[in-house]
Parts: C-alpha cells; sequence; structure tokens
C-alpha cells in the first residue's frame, strides 16, 4: 500500500502495524491476534474458506469523508433500511449524508472492504460527537436514540480497528463510548422492569464491560510512545466499580491482585482512592461513611455507574439493621433515611418490599428488629439517586 502522504494525514497512528485490534467486535478477543493454525491442501480442498472477518483484514486507510459511505447509503435507501433517527421527513427510503451513519457489520468479505468504506480518524472524530449531540435529543424515546447510538458507535469501534488506529484521539473516542454506555446504564435502569429494557441494560453493560477492557489495552499501547490520558484514573475506576453489588458477575478474581498491576501514578489517582475505599466501605458494613463519600467525591459518571446499585446497597444496610440490636429496639425510618440518603417514603416501600412490619411508636416510623420475615429479593425497584434532606445539610 502506497504510504506516501502518511505523515500528512491528520490524526494517523504512529502505533500502525502493531497488531492492536481491541475487543468487542465478531470473534471476541483483543490485544495481538494469534497465528492461524496450519493448514493441508486436503483440508483446503473439503473445507472453503470463509469469509475474512475485521480481524483479519489487512490495515487500510479510510477516505470515506461522511459519517456513511455513500455506497451503503444508496443501498439502504433502497431496501428501506434508515433507522428514524436517519430519515428526511420521515421518509423510509430518503436520507442524507448530514443524517446517515454507518451501521456496524459483524463480518466483512476482504473482497467488500474498499477504502472509500472506511472513514479516517477526522471522520470518526465528527460521527463521535454527532451521536453524543443526539443523546440528550428529545424527539424520540430515550430506547430508540440509545439502540442507535450503541450500533453506531460500535462501527466506529470497527473503522478505528480495520484501521489499527492507536494514539490519543482513538482513546478520547473510546474514552466517549465508555461515557454513552455509563450513561445509559442509568436511564435504561429506571426503565429496567420490562423484558425489553432488561435485555438492553445487559446488552449495554456487556459492552461496557469489553470497551473499557480495549480501552485500557490502548492505554498501554500509547505508554510505549510517551503518551497518557489524563483521564486514565477516572476510567480504571469505573471497572472497580463494576463489582459493586451482586447484579454484575466479578470479573476478575481478586481486584488485589488487579490493583498491582496498575501503574503507580493510576493506583494514586484521587478517582482510584476513592472508589477503593467505598468498595471497602460496602464490604464493611459501613453504611454511613459509603454515602457520605459518594456525595461528597463521586464524579458524574460514577454516580451514574453507581445509582442502579444504591437500592441493592440499601437494602444489604436494612438487613444488617434487622439482625443487629435486640427487640425492644426501634428502628425510626427518618433517622435511617438520612444515613442511606433515600426519602423517608421511598425507604418505607422498600422495608415492606424486603418483608419488614413498619410501625408507629410515638408519632415516628419505624421496624423492630430480628423480623424473621426479612428478605432481600431478587427484584428491587430503581432508586430515585442520593437524596439529602434539609435537616442533614444544615
Amino acid at each position: 500500500m502506497d504510504r506516501r502522504g502518511e505523515a500528512s494525514h491528520r490524526g494517523w497512528s504512529s502505533s500502525r502495524g502493531r497488531g492492536w485490534r481491541g475487543r468487542g467486535r465478531s470473534g471476541g478477543g483483543g490485544g495481538r491476534p494469534s497465528p492461524p493454525p496450519p493448514s493441508s491442501p486436503s483440508s483446503a480442498a473439503v473445507n472453503p474458506a470463509p469469509a475474512v472477518t475485521v480481524n483479519d483484514a489487512a490495515p487500510i486507510m479510510g477516505t470515506c469523508p461522511d459519517m456513511c459511505p455513500a455506497r451503503e447509503r444508496a443501498l439502504r435507501e433502497r431496501l428501506w433500511d434508515l433507522a428514524v433517527l436517519e430519515r428526511v421527513g420521515g421518509d423510509p427510503s430518503r436520507t442524507s449524508p448530514s443524517l446517515a451513519v454507518k451501521k456496524f457489520c459483524r463480518t466483512i468479505s476482504s473482497t467488500n472492504v474498499m477504502a472509500s468504506d472506511i472513514r479516517p480518524l477526522p471522520v470518526l472524530r465528527e460521527t463521535m460527537d454527532y451521536l453524543l449531540h443526539l443523546l440528550d435529543s428529545s424527539e424520540h424515546p430515550f430506547e430508540t436514540i440509545h439502540d442507535f447510538i450503541f450500533d453506531r458507535t460500535r462501527s466506529i469501534r470497527q473503522d478505528l480497528s480495520m484501521q489499527n488506529i492507536v494514539n490519543d484521539q482513538a482513546v478520547q473516542i473510546y474514552e466517549d463510548v465508555v461515557a454513552f454506555h455509563i450513561r445509559s446504564h442509568q436511564r435504561l435502569a429506571r426503565s429496567c422492569q420490562d423484558s425489553d429494557a432488561s435485555s438492553l441494560c445487559f446488552l449495554n453493560m456487556e459492552q461496557l464491560t469489553k470497551c473499557l477492557l480495549s480501552l485500557f489495552d490502548m492505554y498501554h499501547v500509547i505508554h510505549e510512545s510517551g503518551t497518557h490520558s489524563k483521564r486514565e484514573g477516572e476510567y480504571y475506576s469505573f471497572y472497580v466499580l463494576l463489582h459493586l453489588g451482586c447484579k454484575i458477575p466479578k470479573i476478575v478474581d481478586s481486584l488485589s491482585l488487579w490493583y498491582g498491576q496498575l501503574a503507580t501514578p493510576v493506583r494514586r489517582s484521587k478517582e482510584m482512592i476513592f472508589v477503593r475505599n467505598l468498595l471497602r466501605y460496602y464490604q464493611l458494613g459501613n453504611f454511613k461513611r459509603f454515602f457520605c463519600m459518594i456525595t461528597a467525591e463521586a464524579t458524574d459518571l460514577q454516580l451514574c455507574l453507581i445509582e442502579p446499585f444504591l437500592n441493592e446497597v440499601r437494602a444489604r444496610a436494612l438487613m444488617y439493621f434487622n439482625h443487629s440490636g435486640y427487640k425492644l429496639q426501634h428502628h425510626p425510618l427518618d433517622h435511617l433515611s438520612q444515613i442511606l440518603m433515600i426519602e423517608e417514603s421511598e425507604l418505607e416501600t422498600l422495608c415492606g418490599i424486603c418483608g419488614l412490619e413498619i410501625r408507629t411508636n410515638e408519632g415516628r416510623k419505624a421496624f423492630v428488629p430480628k423480623q424473621a420475615s426479612f428478605s432481600i429479593p431478587t427484584s428491587l425497584p430503581q432508586s430515585n439517586g442520593i437524596y439529602i434532606s434539609r435537616e442533614v445539610e444544615g
């Protein structure tokens, strides 16, 4: 491939040819691909060669100037395969370069890969900015917007992988994709009572995890060229927060070993210190300190990731309160609501779901400990976030 003028290609990676492919695309895996197994002429005659996937294709330099290649745009117009957000005047057979965004394709035949179908890094950056702009749109239901951005960001990652681009600009795009999945995690969790939303939550969390792992691989590559991202501490902290609660399977056997593999500046960053202390307070049952730390130190994205777990944490706190103390000691809800930073009415509902009987004693609602009927249900209502009463603020 003629690489003359490559140095002038804006944002082009100096890490081309190192074999990075990332994770989360067809065939799974990440890092450097392993060599293919040897094959014999007889086996090749019996089993025809499969279509080449994205991970097998040689890196190329994209030349597509639009968010969606003209060839794909014309084909999708002909097939009426346009998303609601891509249609001109609501017409399912009409779109424009300013609306259409390239779809994710799980497998691509090597004979069909053309430079004009691949978007270069500057176009990918513009496409990512356009998708993030759609995230706050109120013209369509959030599930519709999420489904569109979910697919198109996978296509962006695919184009980066096919061109083998690993530099600070590519890292910023991946960080934006992770931020999208985290914000979606919060908003989808609030509507996860129906099965459709639950499946969206699962798929979103799956892609969030894959994007994080790919991002960590990219951090390692840019470190070799002496480049660092200012947001590494925060994005590594997201990985720790995924281990909060019991809804998400544990990703690694030991976080302690994982901590030891991190660079010293990342381990000592305020974001990592915060999440490590937060996880420790959760495990020790120090729930007052847990919630106080969230209100004082959590970033916006960290709070988006934590919020869906809050009622799970509160239910665990109720278990501690129910098992501790003696039967003559009542636990007033107004006091517990201040500790758990939840409105008293919402806490009363949560107590009822967990099987706690609420009594009114001297004008205050409370529950008596040692109730055998207590149990933490598999499904809990979603949290409305952190509530701080005026008494606590004062």
